[in-house]
């Protein structure tokens, strides 16, 4: 009995470590970015593009796989609002996005675009600027039931930003909105194109980051717990795939994703306290979870 009380024993240790060592623990993030909103790896490098949230500097921190910065990018001819997410077109061309709107009261929504030539060469850049707005919001800020504009995720695919919002509203129920906008600068009508339950409490189900996989088959949506995976979608019309929900038994202020590979994401958490502010790498085929 003591002999198969103890095999039971070494077998829950195991089964711990395995569910422990899923999220992969790569680096800290240097002391001085505290607040990490999004990352994006770099085409043909192996740096990793970051950036802060707002009241932080209008710059663009680039990483190398020790997590060391190796240059700084001002982007001098915008401010940083509230950047949120960063993402790139298959060009390598990289876009910020200025759209974070906890209070759903701004009226000044952008994206930025650096072109990729500027990327980790200069200290000092332009960026051409998309500005958005959206239709179905009519007030600023709307009743707090009806907080659906801000966003802290996009991808690009197929010439064109695919925003997923934040929902903030005092009845959280996980609506979440997509939106489209084009990548060419001007001033446009974001048209929403979809909308989809993330879950039923914010604290797991809320959205923080997006990202696409390079053969843009897969898309990922982070909360603080899960990822959202969607894939076998036709054209940009992503709620028409498989959608798979991922426990990554993880919890922590995650603020950011980016697909390393097809397979493989790289996702950072902003640093609470004396935990977090990490960068992680997580396999996603090998998850069987519906």
């Amino acid at each position: 009995m003591k002999k198969y009380f103890n095999v039971i024993v070494i077998f829950l240790v195991l089964a711990c470590q395995q569910k422990s060592t899923k999220l992969v623990d790569l680096y800290d993030f240097p002391k001085s970015l505290k607040e990490v909103s999004g990352m994006i790896t770099l085409q043909d490098s192996d740096l990793m593009a970051c950036i802060e949230d707002s009241g932080n500097k209008n710059e663009v921190y680039f990483l190398n796989s020790k997590g060391k910065i190796k240059n700084t990018l001002e982007i001098s001819n915008v401010k940083n609002t509230d950047w949120e997410d960063v993402t790139k077109d298959q060009e390598g061309n990289l876009y910020i996005g200025d759209f974070g709107n906890n209070d759903n009261v701004r009226k000044d929504l952008a994206i930025y675009k650096i072109n990729k030539d500027q990327l980790a060469k200069s200290e000092t850049t332009t960026s051409s600027i998309i500005t958005f707005s959206y239709p179905e919001q009519k007030d600023f800020p709307p009743k707090k039931k009806k907080l659906f504009f801000d966003v802290e995720g996009f991808i690009v695919f197929q010439n064109n930003f695919y925003l997923f919002t934040k929902n903030r509203s005092s009845n959280f129920d996980g609506t979440a909105y997509i939106y489209k906008v084009p990548t060419a600068a001007g001033n446009y009508q974001a048209q929403k194109v979809g909308e989809f339950k993330s879950g039923p409490d914010y604290h797991n189900y809320v959205i923080t980051s997006a990202a696409i996989s390079p053969d843009q088959k897969k898309i990922a949506l982070l909360t603080h717990s899960k990822i959202i995976l969607f894939e076998n979608f036709k054209g940009d019309d992503f709620l028409s795939g498989k959608r798979t929900e991922i426990d990554l038994q993880h919890f922590s202020q995650k603020e950011a994703i980016c697909f390393k590979d097809n397979s493989t994401v790289y996702i950072a958490d902003e640093k609470v306290k004396k935990s977090g502010g990490k960068v992680y790498e997580f396999k996603i085929q090998s998850q069987e979870q519906n």
